[in-house]
């Protein structure tokens, strides 16, 4: 297995051959890809997660589970389709019948101009289905299907932006909210106030009213 130096794509390319594999690696090297390369479709499941040990032929595999690969993020899979043991077009379907997977874009290489195979590989998912040998030219219709796989990653991560304000809207929410307190009278409308004047006038009637004597039971006689 080799692996190039971190770039902006990381592309996982597996063929038995290994010529066709130092030649595809250089191709994508060339292409500013971050290359990592199997020479076989088990070795990519396993570098994928997607391999269970009770598959592999050592008897003293440790568990039954998938190991997964969580920190690696893979944009796209560049396998041979005629290679023993599982060939391309199985690699494909085990890639498209994962849920953590199926996402990725998948290439289908070959060296055999066969019709049927091509269709059956695009109907079953594969983005590309170049002849051998790949050129140059070849992998530049890659980049579309790779920066589709890495905008679609980018945009299920929340940025550091949205964390900061869905933070502070919920430190807000937990925040107790301030309570108004109204006085008992509040809603009593109060009377209006006098003015000076008409309060002054008002008291001298009252004042003339309480200085007159009162006479009960005169009658006056005419």
């Amino acid at each position: 297995m080799g692996m190039a130096t971190e770039s902006q794509f990381h592309v996982l390319a597996v063929d038995d051959s290994l010529v066709d594999r130092k030649m595809i690696e250089r191709l994508l090297q060339k292409s500013s890809c971050q290359v990592t390369t199997v020479d076989s479709g088990s070795k990519a499941l396993e570098f994928l997660g997607l391999r269970e040990s009770n598959e592999s032929n050592d008897p003293n595999a440790p568990s039954s589970l998938p190991v997964t690969h969580q920190e690696i993020e893979i944009n796209l899979i560049i396998t041979d389709y005629c290679m023993p043991g599982m060939t391309g077009y199985d690699l494909l379907k085990r890639v498209k019948e994962s849920a953590a997977f199926r996402s990725i874009p998948v290439v289908i290489m070959s060296s055999e101009n066969v019709p049927a195979r091509i269709s059956r590989c695009l109907e079953e998912g594969a983005e590309e289905f170049f002849l051998k040998p790949v050129k140059l030219a070849d992998l530049t219709k890659l980049k579309p299907h790779m920066m589709k796989t890495k905008l679609k990653k980018q945009s299920e991560k929340p940025s550091k932006e949205d964390n900061a304000v869905l933070k502070h809207e919920i430190r807000k929410e937990e925040e107790p909210s301030a309570i108004e307190i109204l006085p008992l009278h509040q809603d009593v409308e109060q009377e209006p106030m006098l003015s000076n004047s008409k309060r002054k006038a008002m008291e001298e009637v009252i004042s003339t009213d309480r200085s007159r004597p009162k006479y009960n039971d005169i009658t006056t006689l005419v």
